[in-house]
């Protein structure tokens, strides 16, 4: 029987534009679109992106011929691969998939956008690479048991997202199948990424999506030029399956494949804060317009969340209900849940509005959070919370299962185009910023990938 780390290699090969439903060729340019406002955003915004410019500066890698998003300058590949997926997970603001406990796009999309460009692509070609990418990544997630790959301090969305980056990108390339399964076992040794920068709010989380995009761009170029990798990266006796998670489950990571498509169950972020903070802030918003109450009206916030989530964003509490910066606020349900109160949602710029705010920091120190039976029977298919809150008019309580966003309860067209322009409209103008939401809801119909992302660089003067 052909081992998973071939039938990977063999489906992302094998698979194209016009093999893909036309359901999932909608679902992946909107993920595209979503993820290029992201990255424009963050170019300009995000407070790690200086040192990460200064950094591939200094080394020699801000002169070639791959886009960063926002950004008037060419950048060698491996460069605009590091930026774009350091970009694109910077915000906390790019897609996820609830089951797989991953982000998406943040690791593929950057390195198939260096492999389209170095390779002269097309959008139909981006397209069928990132399809293959994400259908890879998320599958690999499932395998290992996302839960018992964060309890060992694993980051899946990185970790498994080298292997998918490489993936995406040798296909772009034009790799076979052995061409690709030998990327895979190139991209073994790179698979990283640590959990360790919930201790202090470090900017690791980004940059280690970005050098899963770099390494997996990489690891398929030296495959391509016939560098030779182990084969069996998945399965074998020191394969990622056995080395990443106590008790993986092989068959998961090729269950259906090119059957069922994991691309249609990504899920889309209205706010711009970890996934599990959302279902509690849909409830609050929720209540608040029912009922009426001010943030000034609270008394007391009680957050029911699945366990895997509670770890994440609701301990140590102390640490939570003080956070000291944007990272620290991303993780901390308490911070979210105080903002979305006094906001009535959540936008980027509300961090540096409301860090360090004395008002915000005393509603803070009313949430606490526990495990909720009903949050943790609708998980892992679900990121649910329950909501309980104590005003002076009265007490109210609301149980979010599925939030805004996921497949079940999908953004539209409008508010993705919302989204974008409110993430975009200080950085370009109104004529460009439709000339390129046109682009990429339209990009089947693109000849060239790299016309199309040009139009995110800034206009001379």
């Amino acid at each position: 029987m052909t081992g998973i780390t071939r039938q990977l290699a063999e489906f992302a090969a094998g698979l194209d534009y016009d093999d893909l439903p036309a359901e999932v060729v909608e679902r992946a340019k909107l993920l595209i679109f979503d993820v290029t406002g992201v990255m424009i955003r963050a170019r300009h915004d995000a407070e790690s992106t200086e040192s990460m410019i200064s950094a591939v500066t200094r080394l020699g890698m801000a002169d070639g011929d791959c886009s960063v998003l926002g950004d008037a300058r060419a950048y060698a590949p491996p460069a605009a691969a590091l930026v774009n997926g350091t970009l694109a997970h910077s915000l906390d603001f790019d897609d996820t998939h609830a089951e797989g406990s991953i982000h998406s796009s943040a690791p593929i999309v950057p390195a198939a956008l260096a492999a389209a460009e170095m390779a002269g692509a097309s959008g139909r070609d981006l397209i069928a690479a990132v399809v293959a990418g994400y259908e890879i990544q998320i599958r690999l997630s499932l395998a290992l048991d996302p839960s018992a790959h964060y309890d060992q301090g694993f980051h899946p969305t990185a970790t498994c997202g080298v292997f998918a980056a490489a993936a995406a990108a040798g296909k772009l390339f034009g790799m076979d199948a052995a061409g690709i399964d030998s990327a895979f076992g190139i991209a073994l040794s790179q698979a990283a990424g640590s959990m360790q920068f919930l201790a202090d709010g470090a900017w690791t989380k980004r940059s280690h999506v970005g050098q899963a995009a770099s390494n997996g761009l990489i690891c398929a170029t030296l495959a391509a030029e016939g560098f030779k990798g182990p084969g069996q990266a998945f399965e074998g006796n020191w394969g990622f399956l056995g080395g990443y998670a106590p008790d993986a489950d092989e068959a998961k990571a090729v269950d259906e494949l090119g059957e069922r498509w994991e691309t249609l169950r990504l899920a889309v972020k209205p706010y711009p804060s970890c996934r599990y903070t959302h279902a509690a802030m849909d409830g609050l918003i929720e209540l608040q317009k029912a009922h009426g109450f001010g943030a000034e009206d609270v008394e007391a916030v009680e957050i029911g969340l699945p366990e895997t989530g509670r770890k994440i964003i609701g301990e140590p509490h102390a640490a939570k209900i003080n956070p000291e910066s944007i990272v620290d606020g991303q993780f901390s349900m308490p911070f979210c849940a105080a903002v979305a109160l006094r906001e009535g949602g959540m936008g980027w710029d509300d961090y540096a509005k409301h860090i360090g705010d004395a008002e915000t920091a005393a509603l803070c120190r009313k949430v606490t959070t526990v495990v909720d039976p009903k949050a943790e029977a609708a998980f892992p298919a679900n990121m649910s919370g329950t909501v309980r809150i104590k005003t002076r008019g009265g007490e109210f309580e609301t149980f979010v299962e599925i939030p805004k966003g996921e497949h079940e309860n999908f953004m539209s067209e409008a508010e993705f185009r919302a989204k974008f322009d409110g993430l975009c409209a200080p950085y370009m103008d109104d004529a460009r910023r439709d000339k390129l939401a046109q682009a990429l809801l339209n990009l089947e119909e693109a000849n060239s990938v790299a016309a199309v992302f040009q139009l995110t660089q800034p206009e001379a003067g």
